[in-house]
């Protein structure tokens, strides 16, 4: 591979997760036909769920987690998709993780510690079972 090939899949890679982190669904699900890994991961280990997670994006979540994206999948800090949506306080996306089978135990901190170190009693309870 040629270092211009290089650098345009590394272009195409960063524009492809700008599409995660915008919420760009069509486009987003046109590549994903085309052939990009759902679980692809950029330098820092975040995948495109995390992404869409982190970023407030539930259509995203939701149409990355019915292709398949590995739900529970860490970043490289550790860090998992559901414990970003809590930290950013987004409870539609908890809650379409956890219907995808995420563990809001996992990871350090886990979802449920960090709702608990920021006090989200509502996304607390979600994740317990208890809402």
């Amino acid at each position: 591979m040629s270092d211009d090939d290089s650098e345009k899949l590394t272009e195409l890679a960063h524009f492809v997760f700008d599409l995660a982190r915008s919420g760009d669904d069509e486009q987003l699900a046109a590549y994903l036909d085309g052939g990009v890994p759902v679980n692809m991961t950029d330098a820092s280990g975040n995948t495109l769920l995390m992404l869409a997670a982190y970023n407030g994006q539930p259509s995203t979540v939701t149409l990355l987690a019915s292709r398949g994206a590995d739900v529970n999948r860490m970043n490289d800090r550790g860090q998992s998709p559901i414990a970003g949506a809590v930290f950013k306080m987004e409870p539609e996306i908890v809650r379409t993780l956890l219907a995808a089978g995420a563990d809001p135990t996992a990871g350090s901190p886990s979802a449920i510690d960090t709702a608990r170190m920021f006090q989200q009693t509502e996304l607390l309870a979600l994740m317990e079972g208890n809402e």
